[in-house]
């Protein structure tokens, strides 16, 4: 008997037959013996829905912008998993299994004061635990815990793979498994590259990076508690058979196991191709090289939430001046140029120049540690196919590279290619 976390999210419970095949996969789990939590999302679009519903209230008098307390904009927001957690219990109830459902509050999940955007502080998991070990399915809903405050407050969005997660760490689950409306983390996006195979295993580190850098199967700060807590997590899909074996049979499902780098016994160099469209780069000409620019330069941006990626800094021959370039997402570019060029003076900057329409491709692998002339490759084959780098960054196991847009897929099918990627 193993205690798990089993994570739904909004596709695979989209209507009451959905919700009735999630039950019949939690059954197949609790015939198996084991002890089963579940967390579930609210029902496709209804998250937007009730969102749009807070945006279109009233404007507060003299107002310009759309007015909402963000302490009831939480309130509403997360009724979308309470439908969801209460619906999935009654399915459960009905095929005979004890099942109840749970609220953030009552676990309970607490979170910081930041309403709409929490952080979790700390879960008590021990009365989970006892329910769970009388034999108790746990419906929970996700997205939510309680502030400081003692009101409900919502994760952001994602924020259920983020519950899941915690919650599987609070109660010291054997795994995590996350449900999605795809069969696991695959090389690149099968969508642009149709060879892209599915992943058995794939290290913390590389799925972070994967998610930071475009893949969309599970949120980065999921991905970082898991690897924090050292919490194993299973990404499979929830349209497959619920009659398939359980989890003692991991090694024979379809789906990607997210565990410790210790776990994978054949690492290959390069693990996978990620992508970010919409990126767009600035390039600051002959900028004053003194002590202190660069903050000088960032701190604002920072101030003004834009997020900096890309950074390449060249300095002049003669150590006078220096070019520096970066990038930021295309829909910063307006706001970003509009503050370096109200500072443009004062900081020191000649010529601010820009480009939209920029696309970031990287590629990773742990394998990258130990291992030579992986960038080289990467350099080689973009240039055989005519494609050229705008700027390049690297950390220990990830190399990005900026291009232009129109050759991200061919970039992508390059690269995937060049690695030995592709499904055999």
């Amino acid at each position: 008997m193993a205690r798990i976390v089993m994570k739904f999210g909004g596709t695979s419970v989209a209507d009451l037959d959905r919700i009735h095949n999630v039950a019949r996969h939690v059954k197949r789990e609790v015939d198996h013996g084991h002890e089963v939590a579940v967390v579930v999302s609210a029902m496709a679009g209804k998250t937007n829905e009730l969102v749009g519903w807070v945006e279109n209230m009233p404007k507060k008098a003299g107002a310009n912008t759309p007015f909402y307390d963000a302490r009831e904009y939480d309130t509403i927001v997360a009724s979308g998993e309470q439908v969801t957690s209460g619906l999935l219990a009654i399915a459960l109830q009905s095929m005979g299994i004890d099942a109840r459902s749970w609220q953030g509050w009552q676990i309970p999940i607490r979170t910081d004061k930041a309403h709409g955007a929490a952080r979790i502080n700390e879960i008590d998991g021990s009365l989970l635990v006892k329910r769970l070990g009388n034999g108790q399915v746990a419906v929970v809903s996700g997205f939510q815990g309680v502030g400081p405050d003692n009101r409900i407050a919502t994760l952001g969005r994602g924020g259920s793979d983020t519950s899941a997660v915690a919650i599987a760490a609070a109660v010291g689950a054997d795994r995590c498994d996350i449900y999605t409306d795809v069969d696991g983390v695959y090389t690149t996006d099968p969508r642009v590259d149709p060879t892209a195979r599915r992943l058995a295993r794939i290290s913390y580190e590389e799925m972070l990076e994967m998610a930071s850098l475009g893949a969309k199967v599970l949120q980065v700060r999921s991905v970082e508690l898991a690897m924090v807590q050292g919490v194993r997590t299973f990404v499979r899909s929830s349209f497959d058979d619920p009659e398939a074996p359980g989890m003692s049979d991991i090694d024979n499902l379809p789906g990607t196991l997210i565990c410790d780098e210790d776990e994978i016994v054949e690492q290959q160099v390069v693990t996978g191709i990620a992508y970010t469209k919409d990126e767009a780069q600035i390039s600051l000409r002959r900028v004053a090289d003194r002590p202190g620019v660069a903050a000088a330069i960032f701190g604002p941006l920072a101030e003004g939430n834009i997020n900096v990626d890309m950074i390449v800094q060249n300095i002049s021959e003669d150590g006078s001046t220096t070019d520096m370039t970066f990038t930021v997402p295309s829909g910063d570019l307006a706001r970003a140029l509009s503050i370096l060029n109200n500072n443009k003076d004062n900081l020191g900057i000649d010529t601010v120049q820009s480009e939209a329409g920029m696309v970031k491709v990287s590629v990773i692998g742990i394998g990258m540690r130990s291992h030579a002339g992986v960038a080289a490759t990467a350099f080689k084959a973009l240039s055989e196919k005519g494609i050229n780098i705008r700027a390049i960054t690297t950390s220990e196991i990830k190399i990005s590279i900026l291009i232009d847009g129109p050759y991200a897929e061919l970039a992508v099918r390059t690269l995937h290619s060049v690695y030995g990627l592709a499904n055999q």
